[in-house]
Order: structure tokens, then sequence, then C-alpha cells
């Protein structure tokens, strides 16, 4: 009896490792491992004539499309469409678009689209340390220095409990530590600059000469960033993705500093209030698009930023769990992807549990995180955590 098996091959190196253990030769590898992966683009707010072009390349090459009927006959001033096909059949789809002037903008948008997915593995340049993002899922450890912060607000306020536990989550193995003086927990009101900096320069100070790990600044102000990068910090982690203070960006350049950059509705305070999106993940990629956009025109390299999806600032309990799912949508914006889940309420609506009764939700998603393509995770639980990562790459980086 004959054996079917269906293998979920996610990239080039898992292509090659299939068909080479089919027996087939070089040559036939080289042809055949873009046909392997297939891809679901879906281009959105063009022309229906466009739309019915990509259509009937896309199925000449083997392809299809799927188009609203107002898309088909014209009817609609705009459409969306759905283009399905392997990288090979995409690819000669970009070359076939080259013929068409009006079209060549969305085939070079394609072509970057592909580039971006394949891209797997980045290089992240600190002053001290150089991180090789997508060999392993790197672990930045969260030191809240504030009264108030939703999960551990209070327990490191004072200078010297703060500096014992950015040590302690160095010595459990974090790769950053994120340090912030502000809380941003939903209806937090903005802090004053001096006392933000009050908080967190001593501490950063004294870890930054105390550790090896780089540390990470959790500020959107570019004021704050500058002093902290004055004082050790390495990367700056922007919840506002470059929205509220957009010189910032000129900081980091200047710096040559590493960015996150976040996505945010709104702000703290007013983030968990009426929350509605036309489309979630088109909103949040655009708005993540404008931050690069922002970043890369301030001159930051565009190597050194790194893109995060926001769970919780903004977002519904079902748009969390959807992020999470399908994160690997936004490795379309060619940038490494930061996931931080830890502790927060949607995990504490799934299980009806307090911010301090959520290490196992926590530990879940984190290792779902992993598995959907996240390259860094930030959890206030250091130790558990850098474990869950381990368990969770090794599953990914298995070959048989």
């Amino acid at each position: 009896m004959n054996l079917i098996r269906c293998l979920h091959i996610n990239g080039f190196k898992e292509a090659v490792h299939q068909i080479e253990k089919v027996g087939v030769d070089p040559t036939g590898i080289e042809l055949m491992k873009g046909k392997t992966l297939h891809f679901n683009l879906k281009v959105e707010g063009i022309d229906p004539r466009t739309a019915n072009i990509l259509k009937q390349e896309m199925l000449s090459l083997g392809g299809d499309a799927a188009l609203d009927g107002r898309g088909l006959d014209c009817s609609a001033l705009s459409t969306d469409g759905l283009l399905m096909g392997s990288q090979r059949q995409f690819e000669k789809l970009i070359q076939k678009l080259e013929s068409y002037p009006h079209l060549q903008k969305i085939g070079q948008a394609l072509g970057e689209t592909l580039q971006n997915i394949l891209k797997t593995q980045f290089i992240l340049r600190c002053r001290r340390r150089t991180f090789r993002l997508g060999e392993r899922t790197f672990l930045m450890g969260v030191l809240n220095i504030t009264p108030d912060s939703f999960s551990d607000g209070g327990l490191f306020f004072d200078k010297e409990k703060a500096i014992a536990h950015g040590l302690k989550m160095a010595e459990e193995g974090a790769d950053i530590i994120d340090i912030g003086g502000e809380s941003t927990r939903p209806g937090s009101k903005p802090l004053g600059l001096e006392e933000e900096l009050r908080r967190v320069l001593p501490v950063i100070e004294t870890l930054s000469r105390e550790t090896e790990v780089p540390i990470s600044i959790d500020t959107y102000k570019s004021e704050v960033a500058r002093r902290a990068i004055d004082a050790g910090a390495e990367i700056i982690n922007d919840i506002s993705g470059l929205h509220l203070d957009p010189e910032l960006a000129r900081v980091a350049a200047k710096e040559q500093t590493p960015i996150v950059l976040m996505h945010i509705r709104g702000t703290p305070e007013t983030m968990q209030k009426d929350i509605r999106y036309d489309s979630l993940f088109s909103e949040i990629i655009e708005y993540l698009k404008e931050g690069i956009r922002r970043a890369e025109s301030a001159g930051v390299d565009s190597a050194q930023i790194v893109i995060d999806p926001g769970i919780g600032f903004g977002k519904t309990l079902g748009d969390n769990l959807l992020i999470i799912k399908r994160l690997s949508e936004f490795r379309i914006l060619g940038k490494p992807i930061l996931l931080g889940t830890s502790r927060k309420s949607f995990i504490g609506k799934i299980l009806d549990t307090n911010a301090d009764q959520r290490l196992e939700g926590t530990l879940s998603s984190i290792a779902i995180g992993v598995l959907n393509g996240a390259h860094i995770i930030r959890s206030h639980d250091v130790l558990q955590a850098k474990r869950a990562i381990a368990v969770a790459d090794a599953i990914r980086m298995a070959e048989g």
C-alpha cells in the first residue's frame, strides 16, 4: 500500500532538504525549490482594470487571483485582489509586469514583498554586541521603574531594587534589559520629562557598567532617549512607532542606535477606548510602514529597525489572538519582529486571572510567537521565558 504524506515546507532550507531526500540532482533542486513555496498576496485598493490584468497574467502562469464581482466588471473605482501562486509563478508575474508601464510599480512592490517574506535572518548592531537574529530567538527582559505599571508597578521603583533585578535578569539569560520609567498601561497619563529621567538614568548608568547585556530605553521621548544613550543605553524601544515624537528618529540616526517601532492606537490614556479597525492587519502594517519611513528619512540605517505589532496597545482580545496567530504576516515589512505578550490582560481574560497569575499563559503565547516568526520576545519572567524559547526554538529548527 502506498503512503501519502502532506509536507509542511516553510522556507528554502526545508524545501531543498526535502527535494534532496527524494534524490533530485542539484540542477533539479534549483529549478524546483521555488515551486514548493506558495504565497497568497493580497493587493488592496487597486484599479479594477489593473486587477483584471493581474488575474489574467496569474492564470496564464498556472496561478490564480480572486476578485469581487465589481472588480471583475470594473463597476467599482477600486478593488482588492488576492493573488495565489508559487514563488516561481510570482517571479514570472513580476517579469511580465515590466512590459506594462503603468504596472511596473506594482511589480516592484510585489518583488520587494517576496524578498521581505523570504528574509528570515537579520543582523542588529549595538555598541558592544551584534545580534544575529533568526539563528535563535532573543529575549528582552522587562524592568519597569514605575509605581504604577500594570504588572510589576512599585516592585522595582527603588533604585537599588531595580539594579538588583536587572543584574538578576542578566544572570538568568536576558539578551537585552528594557528599562522604562513611564507606565504605559491602559488609561495612564503622560509622565513629565524630568521625573522620567530621574527614574531611569541612575539605573542605566549602573547596569551598563556592571553587565555586558545591552540596555534598551523604553521611551517615546527624544530627550529621554538621548540622555539614556549618554548614560549607556544601546537600543531605543518606542511604543509609538515615531508617531508621538518624530525627533526620536534623529536621535537613533545620530547615535547609530537600533530602534524598535511599535504600533499603538492613540495613546496609552486613550488606546483601549472604542477600539475599531476597518482592517486590523492593514492598519497596523500601514502604521509601521510610516514609522519605518520616518526613521529612514531621518537617516536611521534600515537594518537597525525592529517592528512590534503592539499586543494590548489599542487591541481587543480577538485582535491580540489574531496577531499572534498570524504573526508571520508582518514579515512583509522586511524587519525583525519583536513580540511582547508578557502578563497582558488578554491572557487574564482567557484564564480569568490577575497579572501575577499569568505565567503559564504567557509562556504558551511566547512559544507560539516563536514558531510564528518572532525574533525577539519581551518578558517580565526571564528564566521561565528563556526555557520556553529554548524548547520552541528546538522545535522550530528541527529537521527530518
